[in-house]
């Protein structure tokens, strides 16, 4: 078990060099404290938001550690968490006011699917790709290094082959579902899903509890720097510019301090914008995430395949341009519909849901398209045309949102 530090100082040295480099950058939009005079001031000041010691929880990071959030009238109050079914409770039951948090987990929990049902709401996406499938080490000597070879030796050596996720209704649960149907493996029938916290995922395979698993950075590199894993897929090799963590709240919150939210979500944009800048911004950020107070690993870890340089730990290398992208000229950042609607057709086409849900009516129902837009239009940020979006997966199949039911009915692995 890994024990979690909830302090969150940064030592004041890099905090100065830092919040030094951020006052450099010009501010597009409204000067500071614009929406927080008269009644667009926000409601309430303090914000907790919670995450996981995961690399793609720097832009909430990264907009308390810059000062961002000050520039809107809020303080974002950064809290470590163990688990992603805590963060859910947390959520919950208001201890947490917002949180980093898995796309698919906000979506669960609206639904009730596998614990408490309470309406929530996406107030904006955090990041696309950088997760990925590591299989172990032992597994890939006897030449499982991707899905197809991986299908292969399962089946000349019949046992239970177990892989983890980190949230049953989650991301890296969909994906890992996704990637070894695509290769023929029927997750249900075929292999064994446990459920796994990001940080405990190393130690785990360390002893044997799991023969892959999916998660997102730093633990898939990890793995691979502690020679007990292998990377056989990333996540944008399933989906290219995929959606990934978001920042979730209930929408009880949102009809309570929708000021709050749209300061906020100005707050992590400019984060993320911060972030995705340049090569020195994104080893900035991997040096301060790194620390004790978030991650909590080296910053070599986290550093190379923030840049887009991966290992697969068996001896190759290459420079992928799809790497993990907070902001992308703000392509990244907007909460599409379609996203949501995706993740739905996932949890029926694996038994989650026992009947097709109103895709879209839920997707309208939590993502909030409209407080969205406000911010980013007041940051010049730009916004998409359309609430869709389309894109072809690994196994070739065409997701666009236009018939989810039809889409969720049409894969050949699926529950019965």
């Amino acid at each position: 078990m890994t024990a979690f530090d909830n302090s969150t100082t940064t030592p004041n040295p890099q905090r100065r060099s830092l919040l030094a480099a951020a006052a450099a950058l010009p501010f597009a939009g409204l000067a500071g404290g614009a929406w927080a005079q008269g009644s667009d001031k926000p409601e309430k000041e303090e914000v907790k938001i919670g995450f996981i010691p995961l690399t793609d929880c720097a832009s909430v990071v990264m907009a308390s550690v810059l000062g961002f959030d000050k520039k809107y009238g809020i303080k974002i109050i950064p809290t470590k968490e163990a688990s992603w079914a805590g963060v859910r409770d947390k959520l919950v039951n208001g201890e947490l006011d917002m949180s980093h948090v898995l796309y698919g987990l906000i979506y669960g929990v609206h639904l009730g699917l596998g614990g408490p049902k309470k309406d929530m709401a996406m107030l904006m996406n955090l990041n696309n790709n950088g997760q990925a499938i590591t299989l172990a080490k032992a597994l890939a000597d006897k030449g499982a290094v991707d899905g197809p070879s991986l299908a292969k030796v399962m089946a000349a050596n019949p046992r239970e082959y177990t892989f983890a996720g980190t949230f049953p209704t989650g991301t890296h649960a969909m994906w890992m579902h996704y990637w070894l149907a695509a290769a023929g493996i029927n997750p249900l029938s075929g292999a064994k899903l446990i459920t796994v916290p990001p940080p405990q995922m190393v130690a785990n395979m360390r002893v044997g509890n799991m023969d892959g698993f999916c998660v997102g950075e730093p633990w898939n590199h990890r793995a691979i720097m502690d020679g007990i894993g292998i990377t056989a897929n990333t996540t944008q090799d399933i989906w290219k510019d995929h959606p990934e963590k978001v920042l979730g709240t209930t929408a009880e919150f949102v009809k309570k301090y929708p000021n709050t939210c749209r300061a906020v979500i100005m707050a992590v944009l400019e984060a993320s914008r911060w972030i995705d800048a340049s090569l020195s911004n994104k080893l900035k950020m991997a040096e301060t995430v790194a620390q004790k107070a978030y991650i909590n690993t080296g910053v070599d870890a986290i550093n190379q395949r923030i840049l887009g340089r991966y290992q697969n730990g068996l001896g190759k290398t290459w420079d992928d341009p799809n790497h993990m992208k907070f902001f992308n000229d703000g392509a990244v950042n907007y909460p599409y519909l379609s996203d949501g609607m995706w993740f739905l057709t996932q949890h029926k086409r694996w038994g989650l849901l026992k009947s097709h849900p109103d895709y879209l009516g839920v997707a309208k129902q939590i993502n909030q398209t409209a407080l969205y837009k406000q911010a980013a239009g007041a940051l010049g940020i730009s916004i998409p045309k359309s609430d869709f979006r389309t894109a072809k997966l690994m196994d070739g199949v065409v997701w666009d949102g236009k018939d989810p039911a039809k889409y969720a009915d049409s894969f050949k692995i699926k529950a019965a």
